[in-house]
């Protein structure tokens, strides 16, 4: 392939210039024809090596510098056979470079559908698809993983109202923006799947989800987010069970499944309580 992107070239020139790197693949969003493409795309590149427990870049960073002087690093725990795993972030550009045994080339070929081989010095380098998203569409969730999830998102609820009761503001944030707007996305993403034939990808956490939904409903989904002001966190608490609600029973009916309306109006209730109890006190 003709390269002309200057950091793919300094990846080349650096694993040409290394007896030791077999293959290059690169994966991530900059092999992926549907991403945005903007500079703060990261260049996420697998090294396939020989000697990999023996490798001289483990333990001196110097050979960084020879991608420039590097903002920040941070790199895995080199445990016996795992890869080692160097995240780099320059000035102009981020490389996150992976260190993979050249014996694990077949498997890991195998794993990201969005996978490009950049170089391939010795035939080593299996056959791949041309890069592609089919890792990372949305898959449609058989009924005990769909009532899971509605589960975990009326489950959450009362986690966040402890929090509130409690004036641990931490406590409540963590169990709703981290595990609660989860359940959250997972709903959306099914709902998206169903409209577009389970053939999308919606990006890491959700990150194209705009791309996909009616625009009030990502604005309504968007304002679930929650405050510091724990009054605001209630109205968006009860909010949020409302946007369940809407998506939860949409699909479930496209599904064939049956929502969980015990959930929801035994929670609702518990959390209707829970404030009221608190604002008499």
């Amino acid at each position: 392939m003709v390269v002309k992107d200057k950091v793919i070239n300094l990846i080349l020139e650096f694993a040409q210039s290394e007896e030791s790197v077999k293959a290059v693949m690169m994966n991530g969003s900059r092999v992926n024809s549907n991403a945005p493409v903007d500079i703060m795309q990261d260049y996420d590149v697998v090294f396939f090596v020989e000697h990999l427990e023996s490798l001289k870049f483990k333990n001196n960073r110097e050979w960084i510098k020879r991608f420039g002087e590097p903002v920040i690093v941070q790199q895995n725990d080199f445990d016996e056979g795992a890869a080692y795993i160097f995240l780099m972030q320059f000035d102009d550009f981020r490389i996150d470079l992976s260190f993979v045994s050249v014996d694990e080339i077949d498997e890991s070929a195998k794993e990201d559908s969005l996978s490009l081989w950049l170089l391939d010095k010795d035939n080593v380098a299996p056959e791949i698809p041309a890069p592609n998203d089919s890792t990372y569409i949305i898959q449609k969730p058989d009924k005990e993983t769909f009532e899971k999830m509605l589960n975990e998102s009326w489950w959450m609820q009362p986690y966040v109202a402890k929090g509130i009761w409690r004036d641990e503001l931490p406590y409540a944030r963590n169990a709703y923006d981290k595990y609660f707007m989860d359940s959250i996305k997972s709903l959306i993403s099914w709902d998206i799947g169903i409209r577009h034939n389970w053939s999308v990808n919606t990006g890491t956490a959700g990150k194209w989800f705009k791309n996909f939904m009616d625009e009030e409903e990502y604005k309504e989904f968007t304002t679930l987010y929650s405050s510091n002001d724990y009054e605001e966190i209630w109205e968006k608490l009860f909010l949020a069970g409302k946007f369940i609600r809407k998506i939860g029973t949409r699909v479930a009916d496209e599904l064939g499944y049956e929502y969980p309306m015990e959930y929801d109006v035994n929670v609702t209730e518990f959390l209707k309580k829970i404030r009221k109890d608190l604002k008499d006190n």
